[in-house]
């Protein structure tokens, strides 16, 4: 006789209770299994998938000025890439499913034209690392105007002020942001009394003007200000110009406004007084900096190294937290779409976790990222602004930048 048949006979004898229960167990178990697979299949065709398009630009590499800091070609995307695992580990709770799509125009390409092509009424989020006149670009595209652009690269005041547009969100921290860090750090230690030293390109104009924005505001003094004008290699000459460079009346910090950094990292040590340099070199003000290790910023920086093979920098930040905001907001709405997402991103009731202590949240009025700022040396971190004591009637975030009296966002 078939042993199948032998097996439910016997299953059938009265009696036999042993081998009942053990085939009863038996179909149970295959029954409980038959049930999981339908409820993981109903739950994976029910899953909502968020679309998330990341567009960059190759960019040439500039002369180099040290072999200490090589030129890193991908800021910004292995950021994205490691938010979108974590918005996936969630997205496992909660039926949703997040996916990440490159666009990288090569050098000369036409961003406009990649984003008609591949990106207009496709994806309703969009992180992108281009610079100043290529956001607004493409966020004055009719099609730009159905979603949200996360501006992951420029630090630009003008972009938060004048400038600004209802579709971009900042995640840097801007020029204001960083210099009133410094302000608030250089006041608790009473050093009240700068001498500026302003850098030739338009970027170091512009980070000049916000120190003295800051300096203004902090009740601070700028004693001396002068424009570095010299043209030759700093690293040959640095030892006899920089102390004579730097002859002025008495001053507490030397201030520098150098972005590119062709000479700012030359002057500590050579001035004519001892004094400490603070600005884009020495101790400077960052959304993000590798010393960084407290509310759980080893984690990140830990995974994002073993993942990328070197330290984090601002952009990969700034594109972690724009991937981690969609995430957020699409959680906590269940919803895919532009307009609950993007309302949910600029209410009292969004909060990003950062590593950094507080909650972040946008600025409904300009769309910049609050956030604390680092102040950070070579090889350790000095202080986290906001400082203690300078207080806000909603939040201290709100004592770095533009406040929404100051704004000029329309």
């Amino acid at each position: 006789m078939n042993p199948l048949k032998l097996m439910i006979c016997s299953f059938l004898l009265p009696g036999n209770t042993v081998l009942r229960n053990q085939l009863l167990r038996i179909v149970v178990k295959f029954l409980f299994i038959i049930q999981f697979l339908t409820v993981s299949l109903v739950y994976a065709e029910a899953k909502q998938t968020i679309n998330i398009a990341y567009l960059a630009q190759e960019q040439k590499a500039p002369p180099p000025l040290s072999n200490l800091d090589p030129f890193i070609e991908n800021k910004g995307v292995l950021g994205a890439e490691l938010a979108i695992d974590d918005n996936n580990t969630t997205g496992q709770f909660t039926g949703q499913k997040f996916v990440l799509k490159k666009f990288i125009v090569p050098i000369g390409g036409n961003v406009a034209d990649e984003f008609n092509k591949n990106i207009a009424g496709k994806f309703q989020f969009v992180v992108s690392t281009l610079p100043a006149e290529q956001i607004i670009g493409i966020a004055d595209l009719p099609a730009a105007q159905q979603m949200v652009l996360f501006d992951a690269f420029t630090r630009d005041d003008a972009l938060r002020n004048e400038q600004c547009r209802k579709n971009v969100l900042h995640m840097l921290p801007s020029r204001a942001m960083r210099a009133d860090a410094l302000a608030q750090y250089m006041m608790k230690k009473r050093w009240t009394e700068w001498f500026l030293v302003i850098g030739p390109n338009p970027e170091d104009r512009l980070f000049a003007d916000a120190i003295r924005r800051a300096a203004k505001r902090f009740g601070m003094k700028i004693v001396e200000e002068k424009a570095w004008e010299h043209t030759y290699d700093a690293r040959r000459t640095a030892q006899s110009d920089v102390p004579v460079f730097t002859q002025a009346d008495e001053y507490d910090v030397l201030v520098v406004a150098d972005e590119q950094g062709l000479f700012g990292e030359y002057l500590d040590y050579r001035t004519w007084y001892p004094r400490p340099v603070i600005g884009t070199q020495g101790l400077i003000a960052a959304a993000w900096h590798r010393t960084h290790e407290q509310w759980g910023a080893v984690q990140i920086q830990n995974r994002f190294k073993e993942q990328a093979g070197r330290w984090m920098e601002e952009q990969d930040y700034a594109a972690y937290l724009a991937v981690r905001a969609v995430g957020e907001a699409a959680t906590r709405t269940k919803s895919n779409e532009l307009k609950p997402v993007k309302d949910y991103l600029l209410s009292d009731q969004f909060a990003l976790q950062g590593y950094k202590g507080n909650p972040l949240s946008f600025r409904s009025w300009n769309g910049q990222l609050r956030q604390p700022i680092l102040l950070a040396a070579p090889r350790s971190l000095v202080a986290v602004a906001p400082i203690e004591g300078f207080l806000h009637p909603k939040t201290e975030l709100d004592t770095l930048g533009y406040d929404q009296s100051e704004s000029t966002c329309k």
